[in-house]
């Protein structure tokens, strides 16, 4: 088996494993940046939906993430388990850690993403992460 076949069907194992998506903010655009230019944000769209060519990983554009000042935003969801909410991404770089990402999550048994084998973008970048609707956490 080749190299090609592996990532395939790790790329197969990944959309068996959780249905992952990743939404990226198409409006963000950086402090200074014209009003009427071109939108970093709509840029690591198109990467990430390029990047994600044949991932089983799902991108989706949306706008605005209300994260303004730490724009270029993303975020990445997964079924029944946290969604985590990036900033300080930049188009040119983050596309493809934001699918490693995600099909890292994919995998993940208890739901959130792990730490080890995050991109560092990941690690550097994240705003939040968000409980599942149905989260039920004892607080005491």
């Amino acid at each position: 088996m080749s190299l090609i076949d592996t990532a395939q069907d790790e790329d197969r194992d990944v959309a068996a494993d959780a249905a992952m998506t990743v939404y990226v903010c198409i409006t963000c655009r950086r402090a200074g940046d014209p009003e009427d230019g071109a939108r970093p944000g709509l840029t690591l769209a198109r990467e990430t939906e390029r990047a994600a060519d044949r991932s089983g990983v799902t991108v989706k554009q949306i706008r605005c993430l209300a994260n303004c000042s730490r724009a270029c935003s993303a975020a990445i969801r997964r079924d029944g388990a946290w969604t985590y909410v990036f900033g300080g991404l930049e188009p040119g770089r983050d596309a493809q850690a934001l699918i490693d990402g995600a099909r890292l999550f994919a995998r993940a048994a208890d739901g959130l993403m792990p730490w080890r084998g995050r991109p560092d973008i990941l690690k550097r970048g994240l705003i939040a992460r968000v409980p599942p609707i149905d989260f039920v956490e004892d607080t005491e």
